[in-house]
């Protein structure tokens, strides 16, 4: 008898139990994990994509192609024996033209490799690049140098373990491991204004006068 309402009492208590919960506990809802709110992504500026191939807009000056060999600025000015502070200069690249000229190539993703890597310098190269309006600068595009036949190579480095191309002296974005200096065979890109780079200043000159009709023979 004693045993019957012992169980008789358990049989009620867990009857009686509300679903979900511990006798007479009302049941918890159920927990909802809160996610954790969005990581930030950092600014361009901040992981250098701003000075990574593709990350400049289209520019609206002709792209162009400029010959020529890159040289030390302070090599060139003393070749023209023109004095200057070197301190102030020390480091500057230019490109020395054909026809003498000397543009300042800007240190950026692809014009970075001429003041790193002596290689580059002091040989013929021809740079597709464009020059900001406003600025007497050259922001170079791709860079070809000529082997000892005069065939043109297109020219930056490479990884031959991730296979994959960079543009200036540093270990390897992938594997951290050295990269070399790689010339190939390539044809200069469709997109050069092929007006050639005094194109816009020529254009800009006005037309010369017609010679006095009184003066002709």
């Amino acid at each position: 008898m004693r045993h019957s309402a012992v169980w008789s009492m358990a049989l009620i208590a867990l009857l009686g139990a509300p679903r979900g919960g511990r006798g007479d506990l009302p049941a918890r809802p159920p927990v909802q994990s809160t996610p954790e709110p969005a990581v930030d992504e950092p600014p361009a500026a901040a992981t250098g994509e701003v000075d990574r191939p593709g990350a400049d807009v289209a520019p609206a000056e002709p792209r162009q192609l400029f010959s020529g060999k890159v040289v030390m600025l302070l090599e060139a000015l003393k070749r023209r024996k023109i004095s200057t502070a070197e301190d102030e200069w020390k480091g500057q690249v230019v490109l020395e033209t054909d026809d003498g000229r000397l543009i300042p190539i800007v240190p950026d993703w692809r014009g970075r490799a001429f003041f790193q890597d002596e290689r580059l310098r002091n040989r013929k190269v021809e740079l597709a690049g464009y020059r900001p309006a406003g600025t007497p600068y050259l922001k170079v595009l791709m860079v070809f140098t000529f082997n000892d036949q005069g065939e043109r190579q297109y020219t930056d480095y490479w990884c031959d373990i991730c296979s994959i191309p960079m543009y200036e002296i540093q270990p390897c974005e992938c594997c951290q491991e050295p990269i070399r200096l790689r010339f190939e065979p390539r044809e200069l890109p469709e997109y050069l204004d092929r007006g050639g780079p005094d194109r816009a200043t020529r254009r800009e000159q006005p037309p010369a006068s017609p010679a006095d009709p009184s003066t002709r023979p």
